[in-house]
């Protein structure tokens, strides 16, 4: 993703080729090696932070004129604060461990940014300008930084994670394997859900065709090509373009099958049948993987429509009380 980033954007490439020790994480671009003074006047190193904002899935452009700082406040040579640099305390996760952003800053000459170099070159020369006279020192260190969250399940840029500031939570489900048991009415939009998170692997089981009926109760669009293959195998075909690890298969789940589910670290139960759901129940409890059991019942009496919404979460040491 980083060698994507720099081969198909001119200005991020001339950050690069500079000597800036740049690197991606969590959907932002990250510049390491900034030296600033710190109140006593003492050499420290920050780190400057962009989001990203992508165009298409190989373009990217600034989201705004502002950045985030992995530093505390930046001293002149005078023993003061460096002035024209709005913003102030704040707090943004990222996967990296050796940058822990502390402050926004915004600082927006006229017209703006032309791009990115003009940008980290402004920021650099505000914040850098006085370690750099006082210390003889330079942020460009021309130094390889490997790119944290590089390796992804995505065929897209995932630049949701970045704007929303979760690149943290993101990381928390990188290694999970979600089964969805169902693809149902309810089933569907769990799997719709879930494949827009980083999870290392989705699993999906239901042998039953996909019908008109079924697109008027699961999202995306209807192909009347799709009419009558197993859901599975629509369901599959609609988001394998859009990331890798998804297995969806053409089967029912029952109290047989340890062997499908070997390596699942959470499931959805989304099936409607109560003497089917005991069986699965028992099968995941057996296993010790956690799962929540969700769907829907409506039924229409008269002119009114009753129904009941299931949501209930099974923990493994449940079953042993």
């Amino acid at each position: 993703m980083f060698q994507e980033l720099v081969s198909h954007n001119k200005d991020v490439e001339q950050l690069l080729l500079k000597g800036y020790a740049i690197a991606l994480d969590s959907g932002h671009l990250v510049v390491r090696d900034i030296p600033y003074l710190d109140r006593e006047g003492a050499l420290c190193w920050g780190a400057i932070v962009c989001k990203l904002r992508s165009t298409d899935n190989k373009h990217f452009v600034m989201e705004d004129h502002q950045i985030y700082f992995a530093g505390s406040h930046p001293y002149g040579l005078d023993g003061e604060p460096i002035a024209n640099l709005a913003g102030g305390p704040y707090s943004l996760p990222l996967a990296s461990t050796d940058v822990v952003v502390q402050r926004s800053m915004s600082n927006k000459p006229v017209g703006g940014y032309a791009d990115h170099v003009a940008k980290i070159d402004r920021y650099v020369t505000i914040l850098c300008g006085p370690a750099m006279e006082r210390y003889g020192v330079s942020p460009l260190t021309f130094r390889k930084v490997t790119s944290e969250g590089e390796e992804t399940v995505f065929k897209f840029a995932d630049t949701l994670t970045s704007r929303a500031e979760i690149g943290d939570l993101a990381q928390l489900f990188k290694d999970e394997v979600v089964a969805i048991i169902g693809l149902g009415g309810t089933g569907s939009y769990v799997l719709d859900y879930m494949v827009k998170t980083p999870v290392a692997r989705i699993l999906g089981f239901d042998r039953d065709p996909y019908h008109v009926h079924n697109a008027f109760r699961s999202p995306g669009r209807l192909d009347q090509n799709e009419l009558d293959h197993p859901k599975s195998e629509v369901y599959q075909g609609r988001y394998e373009n859009f990331r890798e690890g998804i297995e969806l298969v053409p089967k029912f789940i029952d109290a047989s099958c340890e062997g499908d589910l070997k390596d699942v670290t959470f499931a959805f139960v989304c099936v409607d049948k109560g003497s089917a759901r005991r069986g699965i129940f028992d099968l995941l409890t057996k296993m010790a993987i956690p799962f929540i059991d969700v769907g829907m019942g409506l039924d229409r009496k008269q002119h009114k429509i009753n129904g009941t919404l299931r949501a209930t979460y099974y923990e493994p040491r449940a079953r042993r009380r």
